[in-house]
């Protein structure tokens, strides 16, 4: 088992992001080796990094995938100045994965010459508003090869798979899997997951990602930065940065003392976001990334009090009934009255298992045999 991280006991007080490595036999149950990560404090950083064994590949040969489509490219135009931001989306006509690579890597777009990822971090936020970058985002889809079981983005098998199970709601890149085609500078803004939901981002191949990450114990501070920063945006919607469009810079952040930490993700390496973990980032050139929602017990009590954005129609929203009565029966009547209150621990980490979860895992089983059959 090897975690490379000056582990600091007991679970990570410095809210720094870890990097795990796990074992083929430790990697191939995704619930388990999540909660041996919190059981560490990986989840305080808001955000991990996973290094899966050698020998795993998720898809043999990626020379097959020119003639995917891109349905919806945008472009990203940045406005701002002094380490503040607004991202705005244009949407482009469709291309191939063949023509946005060729795209990714023409002269208007390619990435610059750098020495080290610092310097091309100072070039990112240099550059930011001058050539506005094309981001194949939010594709449907998956392309791991058939038969792969371990850390499969379009079957994890966590506790959200209920919602799909028993409401039979199919939720694009939230419960099902999205790709994503990077060139040069394009960004996530500052962001947490739908219903502050966990995720997973599988880079497949091409230039790394750079994370920005902000433990979700001191997530308010960087909600009450970005509302002073942007007061038009705070007074249209009660949770703006679920838009997707505002940029804080690192300097920016340090100089009002919002703590966080920053990794670059390679070729091959899975990042892990938490509940409330908010990050933002940006790629280094062309390359493509899978990722979708899923999550723990521990999520549950940060889905009934997620903060969600009222003021456009497309939003996610997900009831949290069915969650509060499967895996917390004893709080159900309470929270049916508005009177399970609660204060969440960020430092908590999930357990391995609960005795409600194993009677859902039993009975889920039962039915996959009998539908087999």
């Amino acid at each position: 088992m090897e975690v490379e991280v000056e582990v600091e006991s007991p679970l990570n007080p410095s809210c720094k992001i870890m990097t795990f490595k796990p074992s083929m036999e430790e990697f191939r149950e995704f619930n388990k080796y999540l909660a041996y990560m919190e059981s560490k404090g990986a989840h305080r950083a808001g955000l991990a990094k996973v290094i899966p064994p050698k020998d795993w590949k998720p898809r043999q040969c990626y020379d097959d995938i020119d003639n995917l489509l891109i349905p919806a490219p945008i472009q990203q135009m940045v406005t701002g100045q002094s380490g503040l931001f607004t991202q705005y989306n244009i949407q482009k006509k469709a291309m191939t994965v063949k023509e946005f690579r060729e795209l990714a890597n023409s002269g208007k777009y390619c990435t610059p010459r750098y020495l080290d990822y610092e310097d091309l971090e100072r070039k990112y936020w240099k550059n930011l508003t001058f050539v506005a970058p094309i981001y194949g985002a939010d594709i449907n889809g998956s392309i791991y090869d058939e038969g792969v079981h371990e850390w499969n983005i379009a079957h994890l098998n966590t506790v959200l798979d209920v919602v799909e199970e028993e409401c039979g709601i199919s939720i694009e890149g939230v419960n099902t899997p999205y790709l994503y085609f990077g060139m040069w500078k394009t960004t996530f803004a500052w962001h947490t997951e739908d219903m502050d939901l966990y995720s997973i981002n599988y880079l497949h191949f091409g230039e790394p990602k750079s994370w920005y990450a902000i433990p979700p114990e001191h997530g308010k501070r960087l909600e009450r930065l970005a509302q002073g920063f942007f007061p038009s945006s705070s007074q249209g919607c009660d949770a703006f940065l679920r838009h997707k469009m505002t940029l804080i810079s690192p300097s920016v952040l340090k100089k009002y003392g919002i703590p966080f930490d920053k990794i670059t993700q390679e070729a091959g390496e899975f990042m892990i976001t938490f509940p409330y973990g908010y990050h933002a980032g940006f790629n280094h050139g062309f390359n493509c990334a899978e990722s979708t929602n899923f999550a723990t017990v521990r999520w549950i009590d940060y889905g009934k009090i997620a903060k969600l954005c009222t003021c456009r129609n497309d939003m996610v929203k997900i009831s949290m009934d069915i969650f509060v009565k499967k895996f917390q029966p004893d709080r159900y009547q309470l929270w049916k009255q508005g009177k399970d209150i609660y204060t969440i621990d960020h430092t908590k980490p999930t357990p391995e298992s609960t005795p409600e979860v194993k009677m859902w895992l039993q009975r889920r089983r039962k039915v996959r045999k009998t539908s087999r059959r």
